[in-house]
């Protein structure tokens, strides 16, 4: 089996290789949705995907042109309420959940936990609580999604690698996102305590103002992937 493995596609888009097991979080493999522009280029498609972890319904997270790349379709773990929209997309296959319920993917336990942010899709789409997931294998990550701090943050840890939100493509989102100030208090919050076998808490400030938290592996010399 191989070791676990993030790889950071832009955005919110990770792919979490955990126990044999492929998760891709909130796919958005385009050069460009409204307003938003990638950097550089759009990512190779992730291949071979076993399942889809969607945090909320905003254009920028759930992007339907993106997923419809992915063969063969994978299972959509994704908000109570979100299963209309997904299956007329052609998404049948797909668990929908509220904060607390777990799905268990081949030995590796996926539980959706809370999420401090809007939950609506406009115009006219659905109102949903937006979640963010607690991945548990032979290591733990947990993926925020966009949240604001919340109260049961703390009952989450200590995990090995925690993917949080850091403000976003503005400073002026206001509430329900994580400024770097509240974004290090969740990464206390989350990754205070680690493995002896793991590295210190390592920060990564990327080009979308994501801040990933690692203690997943010693360092490699191996390159990164692509």
């Amino acid at each position: 089996m191989s070791r676990p493995r993030i790889t950071w596609l832009g955005h919110s888009t990770v792919l979490i290789e955990l126990g044999g097991v492929r998760l891709l979080t909130d796919p958005v493999l385009r050069s460009r949705i409204f307003h938003l522009r990638r950097a550089g280029p759009p990512p190779a498609r992730p291949r071979s995907v076993d399942a889809v972890l969607l945090s909320h319904l905003h254009y920028d997270h759930l992007d339907l042109p993106s997923l419809r790349t992915l063969e063969p379709r994978p299972r959509l773990l994704c908000p109570a309420g979100a299963g209309p929209l997904l299956t007329k997309a052609g998404f049948p296959e797909l668990d929908e959940l509220l904060p607390g319920a777990s799905v268990a993917l081949q030995g590796v336990h996926v539980q959706a936990t809370p999420a401090e942010h809007g939950g609506s899709r406009r115009p006219g789409g659905p109102v949903v609580q937006p979640l963010g997931f607690l991945v548990r294998g032979e290591r733990s990550v947990y993926f925020a999604g966009d949240t604001d701090l919340f109260g049961e943050m703390a009952e989450l840890g200590p995990v090995d690698v925690a993917l949080l939100p850091v403000a976003g493509y503005s400073p002026k989102l206001g509430a329900g996102h994580l400024d770097p100030r509240r974004a290090a208090e969740a990464a206390a919050l989350l990754v205070g305590t680690v493995g002896a076998d793991a590295i210190p808490a390592a920060v990564l400030a990327a080009v979308a103002a994501w801040l990933t938290v690692s203690a997943l592996d010693p360092p490699a010399p191996e390159p990164a992937p692509a």
